[in-house]
């Protein structure tokens, strides 16, 4: 055969792969999700294999581990104790709560690490919505937008007094960037940025984070506030808007299932993107490794590197200490 060109020559030796490869993975691509709890004692969470609810006591060595990785941030997850939730959610602004605490400790002992806080009311209301909910007369609920965005602007006021460096609405109420960015800036918090979960789904692979966490619906579901998961263009729409509100930096929710949203939303901004690989397709990996049925170690490489391929700049996943020891060895 007569052939000039010869894709495969670039395909040679590992050496050449690696030399022409178009990306790679660091472990400052990553933001380690960390769920934390109220006490001394730490729990695996059943629903997650793997992955471990931190008492407050001991998150600071974990920390610090994943510093010596490499892993420059973080973000918090409280599981709440039943007897602070409220129907106005009112712990979530509490300055001596758990969040401010584990921030507080955090910054103390490791404070070149980016702190990223959740911005959303689920954990802390007893009807486990990310919103205020209003109880109509047939029995149904309705999410109350504004007066759940005032609540929002109080907690995210709270993170930053205790030195959060990033607050992530994760709430996808109408109009929270806007009124985040102006609470912020009025207490003279301009330096604090937004991680906006722009495109967030109301995706089924949130099962297992809602266990890790209590945080499940009482009533209704997350629908009327979360992106239905057949629609593309409304999430430029939502990624367009929180950039004009003050975003600093947008994300896609999920990552895996939704990496044509990662890819449509790179071509519509110039903000660096989120994307986040959930509880679920985190359980899935596990479970199928833990099965045989799958090569572990290739087949997260393979699926961050997926994420990162589609034009996600940062990547929440379960798996990013592991990833990170792996790339330092």
């Amino acid at each position: 055969m007569h052939l000039p060109i010869r894709p495969r020559r670039n395909r040679k030796s590992a050496a050449i792969r690696a030399l022409v490869r178009e990306t790679t993975l660091t472990a400052a691509d990553f933001v380690q999700p960390l769920f934390v709890q109220e006490g001394t004692q730490n729990d695996a969470i059943v629903s997650m294999p793997g992955v471990t609810r931190w008492s407050e006591n001991s998150i600071v060595a974990e920390v610090r581990e994943l510093a010596a990785c490499g892993i420059q941030a973080i973000v918090l997850f409280p599981k709440i104790d039943d007897a602070l939730k409220t129907s106005d959610a009112a712990e979530c602004y509490n300055d001596h709560g758990l969040i401010p605490r584990v921030i507080r400790a955090i910054k103390q002992a490791c404070p070149e690490m980016c702190v990223i806080t959740d911005v959303a009311l689920d954990p802390y209301n007893t009807d486990g919505h990310d919103g205020l909910v209003e109880k109509l007369a047939d029995g149904s609920v309705k999410i109350a937008n504004d007066a759940t965005v005032e609540i929002l602007c109080r907690q995210a006021l709270c993170h930053a007094r205790a030195g959060a460096d990033i607050v992530s609405p994760s709430d996808m109420m109408d109009g929270r960037v806007a009124a985040l960015r102006a609470a912020l800036d009025a207490a003279q918090w301009e330096e604090v940025s937004i991680l906006s979960y722009s495109a967030k789904y109301a995706s089924a692979f949130y099962g297992p984070f809602r266990g890790a966490l209590d945080s499940a619906p009482k009533a209704g579901d997350k629908k009327t506030y979360k992106m239905d998961p057949a629609n593309a263009r409304e999430a430029i729409r939502e990624i367009l808007l929180d950039e004009a509100q003050g975003a600093d930096m947008l994300m896609v929710k999920p990552a895996g299932a939704y990496l044509d949203i990662i890819a449509k939303v790179r071509e519509n901004t110039t903000l660096p993107i989120a994307a986040y690989q959930v509880s679920g397709e985190y359980l899935m990996i596990q479970s199928a490794s833990a099965a045989g049925w799958l090569d572990r170690k290739a087949v997260i490489l393979e699926s961050l590197i997926a994420i990162k391929r589609a034009g996600a700049d940062i990547i929440l996943s379960y798996f990013a200490k592991e990833v990170a020891q792996w790339l330092r060895a």
